[in-house]
């Protein structure tokens, strides 16, 4: 109940405090990444979370699915289509570029054996903008912009895991098992398509209608189906989600419309739950545990690494140079990460609690950069944060009479 009664307080403070995050430095998932390690093992120790505790490992992967099936229904077919040139650079030159530029100085910095430094290289590779939000969920920021980090970071999780899972047999000194991590993408991406794609045709039909109120609960029961769809049968859940979302968004607009508002607050609740337990696993003994070479690898692959792969792969692009810069800084390492991470602690491979310690790392400083940069950067863009935010005190404008209905009045007000 401690961690429950934490969230509770931080989701309060943090809810309070979103007007002056949106127009200052202050992040959200700041707070809650500081607030957990706060009550953790290396603050207050009023809740005991360890790494291979199961609540760890599901809520990151609730967290992840979630946002990457409310992702995707930003980019259907027609966007995914006109901004496949920028995406397909980011997926398939800066991805690559990115695991060899990381693993190298993990092998020769932090002493990793070639494989494992490789399994790091993938595990840090995919991106997670839910922390820059005022870049990718701003209309107001270039349309091309947006979707590039949105479809980069939206197909980059799901392509990442056949790449960690490789690295991880290897390590093990197991087969890598190419042909069925092949078929778990190919069975996680025809899953993604046909379940959205049949359920949006079932709904086109006379007999089967959705009350008006309800509406936003059907793309939440495609993707609840298809969460429990993959893990039975190993699909991959993460490259499904995305496509799950995609398809539903060009399949039946009004469905995604519905779905929008809702997905984005259930993705905010999953994403806030998962920072809090997180941060509550960033405890002075895993940091004081990693050496100077490690820490030089966290830096680099967030402050180099990450702009100089997408610099190289965005070059002669119709991005404009302040474009290519924002696409290049805003690589965060996010939930996938944290998932992969915890896969390699479980297998229990001779370097598991160095690679974990050192991906941890690597995310709460990511998140820290990367999430309290988004606004300065949305202001180079020349796009001004919102202002002139509703408050709680009635509107001195309002007469005695018009109190009642102050919130409507001031949700209007310009």
């Amino acid at each position: 109940m401690a961690l429950v009664l934490a969230f509770g307080m931080v989701l309060l403070v943090s809810v309070s405090l979103s007007g002056v995050a949106a127009r200052t430095v202050l992040s959200t998932a700041l707070l809650f990444l500081v607030a957990g390690a706060l009550i953790g093992d290396g603050g207050l120790g009023l809740v005991d979370v360890s790494p291979s505790d199961p609540l760890v490992v599901v809520l990151a992967d609730i967290a992840l699915f979630t946002v990457l099936f409310t992702d995707g229904q930003r980019a259907n077919v027609r966007a995914l289509r006109d901004g496949w040139q920028l995406s397909g650079r980011a997926l398939g030159i800066a991805m690559p570029i990115t695991m060899v530029l990381i693993a190298i100085p993990a092998h020769f910095l932090a002493g990793l054996d070639w494989p494992t430094a490789l399994l790091v290289g993938a595990i840090l590779s995919p991106t997670d903008p839910v922390f820059a939000a005022a870049i990718v969920g701003r209309s107001d920021i270039p349309l091309r912009l947006r979707r590039l980090l949105n479809v980069e970071s939206g197909l980059n999780d799901g392509l990442a895991l056949p790449f960690v899972l490789i690295f991880l047999a290897t390590a093990q000194h197991k087969d890598s098992g190419i042909g069925s991590i092949a078929w778990e993408l190919v069975l996680g991406l025809m899953f993604g398509i046909a379940l959205p794609a049949l359920v949006v045709l079932a709904w086109r039909t006379r007999i089967l209608t959705i009350e008006p109120r309800l509406q936003a609960l059907g793309p939440l029961a495609i993707a609840v189906a298809l969460y429990g769809a993959c893990h039975l049968t190993h699909a991959n859940p993460y490259l499904a989600a995305f496509a799950a979302g995609s398809t539903l968004a060009t399949l039946d607009k009004v469905a995604a419309e519905q779905y929008e508002p809702f997905g984005e607050l259930l993705s905010e609740i999953t994403k806030f739950a998962a920072l809090l337990v997180f941060g509550a696993l960033i405890t002075p003994e895993r940091l004081g545990h990693l050496g100077v070479g490690a820490w030089v690898v966290a830096v680099l692959a967030i402050v180099l690494v990450r702009p100089a792969a997408m610099m190289l792969s965005l070059m002669r692009t119709p991005l404009t140079t302040a474009e290519r810069a924002t696409a290049a800084w805003f690589g965060p390492k996010g939930f996938a990460s944290v998932v992969y991470g915890l896969l390699v602690l479980q297998s229990e491979i001779p370097s598991s609690e160095d690679v974990f310690d050192l991906v941890a790392v690597t995310i709460a400083l990511s998140i820290v950069l990367h999430s309290s940069t988004d606004v300065p950067v949305a202001k180079a863009l020349r796009v001004e944060p919102p202002d002139n935010l509703p408050t709680g005190a009635p509107d001195p404008k309002l007469g005695a009479s018009d109190v009642d209905h102050a919130p409507e009045a001031r949700h209007d007000r310009p």
